[in-house]
């Protein structure tokens, strides 16, 4: 791990300390949590204080972070050092916020790897951690599909999340996590349409074949039934692959509708179910022609 340069962003987790709002404080930063950095994120006014917007995105990062944690140090009691990849990386809150609140302090050769495609926040990113110290963060300017074959990657990665990577940009992070091998995947999904839209296409020939069609008949049925089963999809899929999968909520529904999080372990589990529970579900629902989106690595579904 890179060391930290005197008077850099990293240093200053105490810096301005005094002069956070301390309701927002108190809620919101967790000890040892650097002031400054969350400055130069915008999530933090020049005077330490925050929005509402700025709160809640604090608030989800924060958790996110606690629930990634205990599987880093799980992998740590294995090896000495971590590759995570977070795909849909935006401005990188969640990788800043990681290498701030776990990598900075764990010894040894860890990288996070974040993957954006929009080169302007791929470089203020690179431009803010180097201004932080933060030498094992690297930012690749990478589609889904190029980041698999990039030399830039390594082949097998440890980690991977996507945070509100939206519509099919999750199934993606699924596929590149799937390729490399990941130990562990965290996802939490947004703006699931795939499924709605294919819904919304074959309804006037699905609505006379079966009652279940009534789930997703009105407009906004089909929106919010398409995004919770997409999820259910992602996770027979993942437990096809050998994961085991948990689901749960990141933060109180007050703070956001995208708010569920799927952690997938890898387990090396019994395959043949799931894959065989994901096809019925795909054929019971209509969903036939969306076979290829979840079965991309069939050689693995055996066993």
């Amino acid at each position: 791990m890179g060391s930290m340069s005197s008077g850099s962003l990293a240093d200053a987790s105490e810096i301005g300390t005094a002069h956070v709002n301390s309701a927002d404080k108190a809620v919101e930063i967790r000890p040892g949590q650097s002031i400054e950095l969350l400055k130069a994120l915008h999530i933090l006014t020049a005077d330490g204080r925050m929005n509402q917007d700025s709160r809640r995105k604090l608030k989800q990062v924060n958790h996110l972070v606690q629930f990634i944690e205990p599987l880093l140090q799980e992998i740590l009691s294995l090896q000495a050092d971590i590759n995570l990849v977070d795909h849909g990386a935006g401005k990188s809150y969640l990788g800043f916020m990681l290498y701030d609140l776990f990598f900075k302090a764990v010894p040894g050769n860890h990288r996070i790897y974040s993957i954006e495609t929009r080169d302007a926040l791929v470089e203020k990113s690179r431009a803010l951690a180097k201004t932080c110290g933060f030498a094992n963060m690297s930012f690749l300017n990478l589609s889904v599909a190029e980041s698999i074959v990039s030399d830039q990657l390594p082949a097998k990665v440890d980690v991977v999340t996507a945070l509100h990577a939206c519509n099919t940009a999750t199934d993606e992070a699924i596929q590149f996590a799937l390729k490399k091998q990941a130990r562990f995947i965290v996802l939490v999904p947004c703006c699931q349409a795939e499924v709605a839209g294919v819904f919304k296409k074959n309804k006037s020939n699905d609505l006379a074949k079966s009652a279940l069609t009534e789930i997703w008949r009105h407009p906004i049925h089909t929106r919010e039934f398409g995004s919770q089963i997409t999820n259910v999809l992602r996770c027979l899929q993942l437990e096809a692959h050998g994961y085991q999968v948990s689901v749960t909520e990141l933060v109180g529904w007050e703070h956001s509708m995208k708010n569920e999080l799927i952690i997938a372990s890898y387990k090396d589990l019994p395959r043949k179910r799931p894959a065989e529970r994901l096809k019925e579900v795909l054929h019971t629902l209509g969903l036939d022609e969306m076979q290829s989106r979840f079965f991309t690595l069939t050689s693995t579904l055996a066993g």
